[in-house]
């Protein structure tokens, strides 16, 4: 519990950023901050001449560096707790140095990881990755082509199934656990994303990582695992309602099946409803079907929730 309440503003002149701007500025939203200072003590908003609450500047950027760090894996309970000298110490520990992040997850590292200490020593691995990458950069340019590496060790018989099996649950784990932070923390907003696999398609870390992305984007995500039949994805875009049905297709899944569910998707939901497809399957290479869009990188995420809030013009959630 933190006890300590932020010290007062140098000035009784000193203006006082409204909860609204609070959030505009750090990406914190206004029931995240309320529910902050009624569980932890902080942040506590002052009084201006008039009575009107705010928050000083020095709070505001304070604010802000708790978010980087959240963004980095961290968790609020302790980052609320700490003294601005101590979060900008963390902060500067948790800085990658130039050119670490796209060589921090090497595959030999993480089997020697995996094989020396098993799901124990694989999962610390990924969380000094995740610490020291942040949640983005450690999904786009450190998980994703490791998971690419895993699957092609697996195909050319170099490491076994169940070490291909251990590294998706702790990866899966360590993901799950890492979002949970954001899930519970912010301010969130349309699109609300559907997402989940057409029956086959077996494969979910892409999903998982397509969340995370998504999430950090502050979208309403509705994750529903693998293999949701196409009816009932329909139901549920109804029943939300969805703004996108996001899809993964590994290139494991016959390209007939993958473009038969697309096919069968686009004709059964609402013209509005977008189709986001992403994955290594053949079928989505140069894919033209009006109303899904293709995403040949999971660092296309960000562009795509750009592009459908300014298109789009959603009413307030």
């Amino acid at each position: 519990m933190v006890t300590s309440a932020p010290p007062p503003s140098d000035s009784p002149a000193e203006q006082l950023l409204s909860i609204a701007d609070v959030e505009r500025e750090t990406g914190l939203g206004k029931d995240t901050l309320r529910a902050w200072e009624r569980r932890y003590g902080f942040p506590v908003p002052q009084r201006d001449a008039s009575g009107t609450r705010g928050y000083p500047r020095t709070l505001v950027d304070r604010l802000a560096r708790i978010r980087r760090a959240l963004l980095a894996g961290q968790r609020p309970g302790r980052l609320l707790a700490m003294p601005p000298a101590e979060l900008d110490a963390l902060l500067a520990e948790l800085e990658p140095a130039p050119g670490a992040a796209s060589a921090a997850l090497d595959i030999s590292e993480g089997l020697a990881a995996l094989r020396a200490g098993g799901a124990s020593a694989l999962r610390h691995w990924f969380t000094r990755g995740l610490a020291r990458m942040g949640l983005a950069a450690f999904v786009v340019e450190g998980v994703a082509p490791l998971t690419a590496a895993i699957g092609e060790a697996w195909a050319d018989g170099q490491i076994a199934v169940y070490e291909e099996h251990l590294y998706s649950e702790v990866l899966e784990s360590v993901l799950r656990a890492a979002l949970a932070p954001f899930q519970a923390g912010l301010e969130l907003h349309k699109p609300r994303v559907l997402l989940t696999t057409v029956p086959g398609e077996v494969h979910g870390l892409g999903l998982l990582m397509a969340e995370a992305l998504m999430t950090l984007e502050a979208c309403h995500c509705l994750p529903l695992g693998t293999q949701t039949p196409l009816d009932d994805i329909v139901v549920a875009t109804r029943a939300y309602p969805i703004d996108v049905v996001a899809l993964s297709f590994s290139s494991s899944l016959d390209p007939g099946q993958a473009l038969g569910a697309l096919a069968a998707l686009r004709a059964a939901l609402p013209p509005a409803v977008q189709i986001w497809a992403g994955g290594a399957s053949p079928a989505l290479k140069g894919l033209q079907i009006a109303g899904v869009r293709t995403m040949n990188h999971l660092g296309d995420i960000a562009g795509a929730v750009a592009d459908w809030r300014r298109d789009c013009s959603p009413t307030a959630d």
